[in-house]
């Protein structure tokens, strides 16, 4: 199986400075087996960085958005695997390697999971949590609504994750944001895909702010998650049973 690890940026080159040297170059003892930075429009130098240190870069161009990144990785990457990565800190590197052994025993999507036992977020040491609160209240909507006869998902939401080829064509996705993971498993429970977690340690931002705002996220989700309840699911009918 051939895995390719697709860094996301945009205009995270303080990040990728501190992060990016403890990503271990593709090879048996990484996971995967190459490496292509999507980027969506950087102008911090964050394109020159991995070009100046050999690595692929393909922008985004007029395609913008977190979920358009998916869809070009989907495009224009050959592999049999995708692994999702983003350098700001949040996901440790160190957990890399974990996903090919899930992937190879067939599972169509694992995702490092913030919030399962033995897991660590990133709000967990704070006192208010309202980000995890939010994100587990729209897992319990996705899995409510969808999962059906399958597996509890404990973070339908998180971006650190992987997802075969095969699985991603039959899906369709098609979301533009960051509501792509959330669609993704959605529209995985209705297909009746396998899905495995495995717990994660989410670490702080290491520099600059998040992009991705508390509340004009949240309503993109309760969109998102409203969009799959109206939509004609015939073309993902679940073949489980």
């Amino acid at each position: 199986m051939k895995i390719a690890l697709i860094i996301l940026t945009r205009n995270e080159r303080d990040c990728v400075e501190i992060v990016m040297p403890d990503v271990p170059a593709p090879g048996p003892g990484a996971g995967y087996d190459d490496v292509v930075v999507i980027d969506g429009g950087s102008t911090d130098g964050t394109v020159e960085w991995f070009e100046e240190n050999d690595i692929r870069v393909v922008g985004q161009q007029s395609r913008r958005g977190r979920g358009h990144a998916f869809q070009i990785a989907f495009e224009s990457v050959e592999a049999d695997a995708y692994l999702f990565f983003s350098p700001d800190g949040n996901e440790d590197p160190a957990d890399l390697p974990k996903f090919r052994p899930l992937l190879e025993a067939g599972n169509d999507i694992v995702i490092a999971s913030r919030m399962m036992k033995g897991a660590h977020n990133e709000e967990d040491d704070q006192l208010i949590r309202l980000r995890k609160w939010a994100n587990n209240a729209f897992n319990f909507m996705a899995n409510t609504a969808f999962r059906g006869k399958h597996p509890y998902i404990s973070d339908s939401i998180n971006g650190y994750r992987a997802i075969t080829k095969s699985a991603a064509d039959r899906l369709l996705l098609d979301a533009p944001d960051y509501t792509i993971e959330y669609q993704m498993t959605m529209r995985a429970f209705q297909a009746g895909l396998k899905i495995a977690e495995f717990p994660t340690n989410e670490g702080q931002r290491v520099a600059g702010d998040t992009q991705a705002h508390a509340i004009p996220t949240g309503l993109r989700f309760i969109k998102a998650f409203w969009t799959e309840l109206r939509r004609d699911k015939s073309s993902l009918t679940d073949g489980s049973d």
